[in-house]
């Protein structure tokens, strides 16, 4: 039935004009932001985990900021007490060569004198940002320090920063308020042969003037330092030698895992970018083809509206 008072053809080619624009809208907007799910009315699900896990990168990224932060520390104290191991192992040196009858002593304690001056100055520079592992000057002894490492999130959505720790106790080589806790300026207990029995002694390297010093013999000689104690001396270089390697191979460990760690956090960073890339992300090569379709679609919609409304012009014909 031809009707002037109801266009049904017009109604219905607007219907469809109407649904064309808006998907050209969508499509435009896609474009022009580079998202498919922009916010959470176009996708409220997606949109939620995309700007849940985007704030979980920016927390890896600073922990990744945390990473380098400690990085440098360890590095620091490590090489720090690389260079310690090898004044000491140079001391140890000097003391075999002391052992040695008829070497002018005074001369080589002048020689030890010089290198225990150069441990407490390696000990005192290896410093980063103020924290020291190898010297301390405080009324509080160094002790275990945590690094952050990671964040996490569980299943149930409880999230926690991971941390790395490492003893600094294990590192400290000077300390000037307690002696006792200076790898260096405490006492080492040592046994050494005396004739045909042992005699037990006590030695330390540095005398950092400590308010509670050490109670044993300072590494030092004179000429009439006999050859047992040298030997005695000789046995608490060694064992100190021996604390100070473990604690630069923990030192070692803890700074390749941080290493690692470091890497780790920036594979994430990047996983978790691609993966809310494939939730919110526009695909521009689909969305310009839609865009050049729905331009078509748009002129045939206008088209087919303009023939629906030249049919009340029609009518006017049969009365002609």
């Amino acid at each position: 039935m031809t009707s002037i008072m109801t266009n049904s053809s017009a109604m219905a080619a607007l219907n469809t004009l109407r649904s064309i624009n808006s998907d050209m809208e969508q499509t435009q907007n896609n474009i022009s932001t580079g998202y498919r799910v922009a916010g959470a009315q176009d996708n409220a699900a997606y949109w939620s985990i995309a700007t849940t896990m985007r704030s979980d990168n920016k927390a890896l990224s600073t922990v990744q900021d945390a990473l380098g932060f400690a990085a440098a520390k360890t590095d620091t104290a490590y090489t720090g007490l690389n260079s310690a191991i090898d004044v000491v192992t140079e001391i140890k040196a000097k003391l075999v060569a002391a052992r040695e009858p008829g070497v002018d002593k005074e001369k080589i304690n002048s020689e030890l004198t010089e290198l225990k001056s150069q441990l407490v100055s390696i000990s005192e520079s290896a410093s980063f940002s103020g924290q020291n592992w190898l010297y301390n000057d405080d009324s509080t002894a160094n002790g275990e320090v945590e690094m952050v490492g990671s964040f996490n999130r569980s299943s149930t959505n409880v999230v926690s920063v991971g941390v790395l720790k490492f003893d600094t106790s294990t590192s400290t080589l000077v300390d000037t308020v307690n002696a006792s806790a200076g790898v260096l300026t405490k006492d080492v207990a040592v046994t050494v042969p005396n004739g045909t029995g042992t005699t037990s002694a006590s030695y330390f390297l540095v005398d950092a003037g400590s308010t509670n010093a050490a109670s044993g013999t300072e590494i030092a000689l004179t000429t009439s330092t006999g050859s047992s104690d040298i030997d005695g001396m000789i046995s608490a270089v060694e064992s100190m030698l021996a604390s100070m390697t473990d604690s630069a191979a923990t030192l070692g460990a803890a700074n390749s895992r941080i290493d690692m760690q470091n890497e780790f956090v920036s594979d994430l960073m990047d996983v978790i970018d691609k993966g809310v890339g494939r939730l919110v992300d526009a695909d521009m090569n689909e969305e310009s083809t839609k865009l050049k379709a729905l331009q078509t679609q748009q002129q045939l919609g206008i088209q087919a509206l303009s023939i629906a409304n030249s049919n009340a012009d029609n009518v006017l014909q049969l009365f002609r």
